[in-house]
């Protein structure tokens, strides 16, 4: 099957749904010894969250970037994330879904979350022809995540180690076979329209 230009693409079961976000260790460590988000997680900023774990690895540099020394992999309801999804505002401006920039300025402004569309990657990180989602939790969503929606947290940062020594030893066949298994998520079609998830 073609893959969709806009597509999530995720770890999932009938109930919850893996995202992943990377930290320093001042707030991995408290939150996975948790099971949960506290202190010093600041529940009133943004916090974004990424169902592709190749587009975290893009993002964090493997666990090498200041700050992002710890990969979490989040599991959140679905019902939660669904209502993430349906009460975003995608974060930049789209003519053929907007009726104009003021009103999609306004409804930004408005929205609890946002989504944003960025190339996905490959094992090596490059770009690939169709795009991942990010979604970004703020307002009242932020708390929402934080309190009732997170059902369990655990730190892959040794996965991802691991994958990235078998790409440096240049076993790409290896570092595949550890990737967590990702299929496309069924989004509702009102949701997948009003976010521009298209083929």
């Amino acid at each position: 099957m073609p893959v969709m230009k806009r597509q999530i693409r995720a770890a999932y079961d009938d109930r919850t749904v893996t995202v992943y976000q990377a930290y320093s260790p001042a707030i991995a460590v408290p939150a996975v010894a948790a099971g949960r988000f506290v202190p010093p997680f600041k529940r009133e900023r943004m916090t974004w969250i990424k169902p592709s774990f190749l587009w975290m690895m893009y993002r964090c540099g493997w666990a090498t970037k200041p700050g992002q020394e710890h990969v979490l992999a989040v599991t959140i309801t679905r019902d939660g994330f669904e209502w993430a999804l349906e009460h975003a505002t995608l974060s930049h401006y789209v003519r053929d879904l907007h009726p104009d920039r003021i009103t999609w300025q306004r409804e930004l402004k408005r929205a609890p979350t946002r989504v944003q569309w960025d190339p996905e990657r490959d094992l090596r990180l490059r770009e690939l022809p169709y795009r991942s989602l990010q979604l970004g939790l703020g307002g009242a969503a932020a708390p929402l995540y934080a309190d009732e929606w997170v059902t369990g947290i655990t730190d892959v940062t040794p996965l991802v180690r691991e994958i990235r020594a078998r790409l440096d030893d240049g076993d790409d066949a290896a570092a595949a076979a550890l990737l967590p298994v990702e299929r496309p998520y069924p989004l509702p079609a009102p949701i997948a329209a009003h976010l521009g998830a298209y083929p």
